[in-house]
């Protein structure tokens, strides 16, 4: 039998549940294959080996019993360092929150825990989910493993690197701007932004959020296939009564016509020549699989929508972030706070959410028209490693290429960022939306792109 740590998620826990592989022979081969290639990358920056075995012992005492297993029963997965975890530290990659120890799980995490999944260890991010790569002064930086000259993506980044380099069938992430799909898109793996409500989300050890997090923040899943996916979504939106976000819509929606939008450049983003080669080889591959698409050249407001969620995001208590992000000291926070102080500093609430309501409107209307859109996940290929550092100039490019990221979290659509390849041993890859709670759209033109191309495998870290 090949490497427990190479198959997907979809495989192992099939052959967990029909008794042909042990949760603990799944464990031992995840806790392996992070010592083997996690000192290279540090995407896991917490782990605990004795209680991922006696996670697997109760999962195969379970099995023994003839219980009932959920669909992740067995599969190792990653938890990332911003969400809380019993008995862990929500650090979100500061100093100052080191001892901010979790007295329950978030209930994303709990999910994953009542799936049966195995929770292998906790993933590294930028300090305080900032930015587009993940370095902090806590956990120090996290190297993408096809190559480490380029950014493993933010502020998942340390999930991101461990689903690509066999750490862990699935990795939990979270996205307001773009956090699960841009380290998808650098690390050449899938990650998907699931629809405001759909995944329960909250850290019991917060005092509250800001409604720019309460309406943009998701948790979601990032997998090698689309088929783990799945099922991790699966996992993942089980209810939660203490959510007031949380809605119980079903998974599969309605039929609706294979048809799709294709924008190749949103908004004046003006993609690379490799980003435009990528999203026109993405729409040909949806074409060959029996999907009407029609290359357009608008969508409704992007960048507007984009400059209102940076407002919400950072612009809501900035002075309250910025004294933070100096007390912490780390360049990359202060980098981005600094940088951005124009652009969301000061605003207008009131005009913010009136704005944030039309907006949507022209989005759910669009999406009637084209159930799908497919446009580029960047407007550039996976950035050099903390580009943003090197100067306003380089941090105002990394902002703008994201511009398609960024957009889609204040209409609380769903976004699922698609590998489609690689440009030399740099990822490439687009991006999917469909209207809210239709994630299983986006799953299935996802699908029909990644089986017209090759599909995404574990890569070993290279030095």
């Amino acid at each position: 039998m090949q490497d427990l740590w190479r198959m997907s998620a979809t495989e192992l826990a099939s052959l967990i549940k029909s008794k042909e592989v042990s949760a603990k022979e799944s464990a031992e081969a995840a806790l392996t294959r992070l010592y083997s290639v996690n000192p290279m990358i540090n995407a896991v920056v917490d782990y605990r080996p004795d209680d991922v075995m006696m996670q697997a012992k109760a999962i195969d005492a379970a099995i023994a019993r003839g219980e009932e297993l959920g669909p992740l029963a067995g599969v190792p997965v990653t938890t990332k360092i911003g969400a809380d975890q019993e008995g862990f530290a929500t650090s979100d990659g500061m100093k100052l929150q080191r001892d901010n120890i979790a007295s329950t799980d978030n209930p994303a995490i709990a999910n994953l825990r009542k799936s049966g999944a195995i929770l292998l260890g906790r993933t590294n991010s930028s300090a305080a989910s900032y930015r587009w790569f993940s370095t902090n002064l806590l956990h120090g930086n996290t190297k993408n493993p096809r190559d480490p000259n380029i950014t493993p993506g933010g502020s998942s980044g340390g999930a991101g690197a461990a689903v690509a380099a066999g750490i862990g069938q699935i990795a939990h992430g979270s996205d307001i701007a773009g956090s699960i799909r841009y380290p998808a898109y650098a690390c050449g793996v899938h990650g998907l932004r699931p629809s405001l409500g759909r995944v329960p989300h909250f850290n019991p050890s917060s005092v509250g959020r800001s409604i720019g997090g309460q309406i943009g923040a998701v948790s979601g899943p990032i997998a090698r296939s689309i088929s783990d996916l799945r099922i991790a979504l699966q996992a993942m939106a089980a209810p939660d009564p203490f959510d007031p976000w949380y809605a119980p819509a079903p998974l599969i929606g309605p039929p609706k016509a294979k048809r799709a939008g294709m924008c190749i450049n949103p908004d004046g983003l003006d993609p690379v020549p490799e980003v435009v080669a990528a999203v026109l080889d993405a729409g040909q591959r949806l074409r060959q699989a029996g999907w009407d698409v029609e290359e357009i050249t608008e969508t409704p407001p992007m960048q507007e929508a984009a400059d209102i969620q940076a407002k919400l995001w950072l612009g809501d208590g900035y002075e309250f972030q910025l004294e933070m992000a100096k007390r912490e000291g780390d360049p990359g926070a202060l980098a981005c706070l600094n940088g951005m102080r124009e652009k969301v500093h000061p605003f207008d609430l009131s005009t913010a959410l009136s704005r944030r309501d039309m907006l949507v409107r022209a989005w759910f209307a669009f999406l009637e028209s084209y159930p799908v859109l497919l446009m580029p996940i960047s407007g550039e290929l996976p950035s050099p490693d903390n580009l943003d550092l090197k100067d306003q100039a380089s941090l105002d490019r990394v902002w703008h290429a994201q511009m398609p990221q960024v957009s889609i979290p204040l209409m609380g659509l769903p976004a699922l960022s698609v590998s489609t390849g690689l440009v030399r041993r740099v990822p490439v890859g687009v991006q999917l939306v469909a209207a809210r709670f239709r994630e299983d759209l986006c799953l299935s033109a996802g699908e029909a792109i990644e089986a017209g191309g090759t599909p995404s495998a574990v890569v070993d870290p290279t030095s």
